[in-house]
């Protein structure tokens, strides 16, 4: 069994917190309500800095969400350049931290890139079924 979603949102502040929604929609659909904290911060890290680093002008990113047995994959893809990578910031810091802080919460992480553009993951362990007698 595999299920999967997908969204568009446009180049807006607003559509952090819309992708934010969407994926607590998705995943309370699909009963994976454990992994509604974890997927939410990071699919608002991920969105975030589609918008501030990769989304041209007058484009969108999209966010998809896909499920098999074991796992969920959270997706950001943008149609920019740019190449995402973990930084240590240092302690002073205000920002930099967000791909490593992704990255703990992920089971797995990467990036592929596109001729145009790039897609962000992470994928998660999905919560095993609660025992029924």
């Amino acid at each position: 069994m595999s299920l999967s979603q997908q969204r568009r949102f446009p180049r807006r502040r607003t559509s952090v917190g819309a992708s934010r929604d969407f994926v607590v929609d998705v995943l309370t659909e699909w009963q994976l309500t454990p992994l509604i904290d974890d997927i939410k911060l990071c699919v608002s890290e991920l969105a975030t800095n589609a918008l501030l680093h990769g989304v041209p002008p007058a484009r969108e990113f999209a966010v998809r969400l896909h499920a098999t047995e074991d796992l969920v994959r959270l997706e950001v893809r943008d149609s920019g350049g740019g190449r995402p990578a973990i930084q240590h910031a240092e302690d002073d810091c205000c920002s930099g931290r967000g791909l490593f802080l992704v990255g703990e919460l992920a089971a797995e992480f990467g990036i592929d890139h596109h001729i145009v553009g790039k897609t962000v993951w992470l994928t998660f362990k999905r919560p095993a079924a609660p025992f029924v007698p």
